[in-house]
């Protein structure tokens, strides 16, 4: 059976109201999908009446007053406001896989009438809500996702046409964008959440929601050697400096079970010296690998800029002390000292498989949004690539 591509849209509302992380949670782990993109848009007026001339279709198994209500909610909801000309904020997720689309359709969920219950997406964010006479009072539906591969096909190629205009990295989205303490920090989620399909890393957004920032930028990423070592390049001295503090008492130590060998105190710190830069210089070497799946004692030329194994999610947040609140919530990098409710002590092990990253600065928040190209995505080529003809 033959792979396919899929989409979910998730709303402005459900962005506003911090349900990203709960709705991504959902679908990785109903749909065991991979999540091969991920893209902010600001929708003109001209994308958005694209698209939604071609929600009302007779391929929708949803009743047709309810497919446009969603159309009319999308003009509504999802265009720029016709009295300021601001843009709203959408997310749009790229999943692939065996029946992608049915499977991602079947977490979003069908809207019907007085429906009830938890199961999928629109059953727990979503909500159609009537008066007693019937008429329609209120009307969300969370997210968008196509009823059939036709549609998939045609809609995906309509935002893919918008994406470069419309979408990559939010310029002046949030409302504290002119207020002097308004900062932009980078979040990585690190490859350790993508061992297995499982909702970390909607988890991880979910309690960095608690921060109140928004998120104007987003991407699936895959670290090239040269990237993680220029990316991790400020820790390098670091670690060759700080691992000679314990490599001299395990050397001695070693020395001593082994071969019975007594070493005085300079003798000892005479190893940790001599040893110090060789265990940093390995543990640097083991942050590279980690981060993208290849050791860099073993790749050369070209394979240096080349993908990497390893996926990853880069978000962009904004907003006010952005990089502190972003730091207290992720919690310090040693997990075992981490503070009960951060994303550390939560989902991180080691000091290196700790569950994500956060710049600790605005300036290396601006040096490492440089250097894994957060305006670049491949969100368009990859359905380029996907629908060749």
């Amino acid at each position: 059976m033959s792979e396919e591509l899929s989409y979910v849209i998730i709303t402005p509302y459900t962005i506003y109201k911090s349900r990203t992380g709960g709705v991504l949670a959902r679908l990785l782990t109903r749909t065991s999908l991979d999540l091969v993109g991920a893209q902010m848009f600001a929708p003109s007026q001209a994308l958005i009446e694209e698209y939604a001339q071609n929600i009302v279709t007779q391929a929708d198994p949803q009743e047709r007053h309810i497919q446009e209500m969603i159309r009319d909610y999308v003009l509504e909801n999802l265009a720029p406001d016709p009295t300021t000309g601001q843009r709203e904020r959408v997310m749009m997720l790229l999943f692939r896989g065996e029946n992608a689309v049915r499977r991602v359709r079947e977490a979003v969920g069908t809207f019907k009438e007085n429906f009830l219950g938890g199961e999928s997406i629109r059953d727990t964010y979503g909500d159609i809500v009537h008066n007693r006479d019937g008429s329609l009072r209120y009307f969300e539906p969370a997210v968008l996702a196509s009823p059939n591969v036709e549609e998939a096909r045609l809609k995906l190629k309509i935002w893919a046409r918008y994406s470069e205009s419309d979408g990559g990295l939010l310029e002046k989205a949030t409302a504290t964008c002119t207020d002097p303490k308004h900062e932009r920090t980078l979040v990585i989620i690190k490859p350790d959440n993508f061992k297995f399909a499982s909702g970390r890393p909607g988890n991880i957004l979910d309690i960095f929601s608690r921060t109140g920032l928004s998120i104007t930028g987003i991407k699936v990423h895959r670290m090239t050697v040269a990237q993680a070592e220029e990316f991790y390049g400020p820790v390098r001295q670091v670690l060759r400096e700080k691992m000679g503090e314990g490599i001299g008492e395990r050397a001695k130590d070693l020395l001593t079970s082994a071969l019975n060998i007594r070493l005085t105190p300079e003798v000892e710190k005479q190893l940790g010296t001599l040893l110090g830069p060789t265990a940093g210089e390995q543990q640097f070497n083991n942050i590279i690998k980690f981060m993208t799946g290849r050791s860099p004692l073993e790749v050369s030329g070209e394979a240096r800029t080349e993908p990497g194994t390893e996926k990853c999610i880069v978000v962009i947040y904004e907003g006010i002390d952005a990089v502190q609140k972003i730091r207290e919530t992720l919690g310090p990098t040693d997990p075992a000292k981490a503070p009960t409710g951060t994303i550390r002590r939560e989902f991180g092990s080691t000091i290196m498989v700790n569950a994500a990253h956060a710049s600790d600065s605005p300036d290396n928040a601006r040096r490492e949004m440089g250097i894994v190209r957060i305006r670049e995505n491949n969100f368009k080529s990859l359905i380029e690539s996907f629908y060749q003809d």
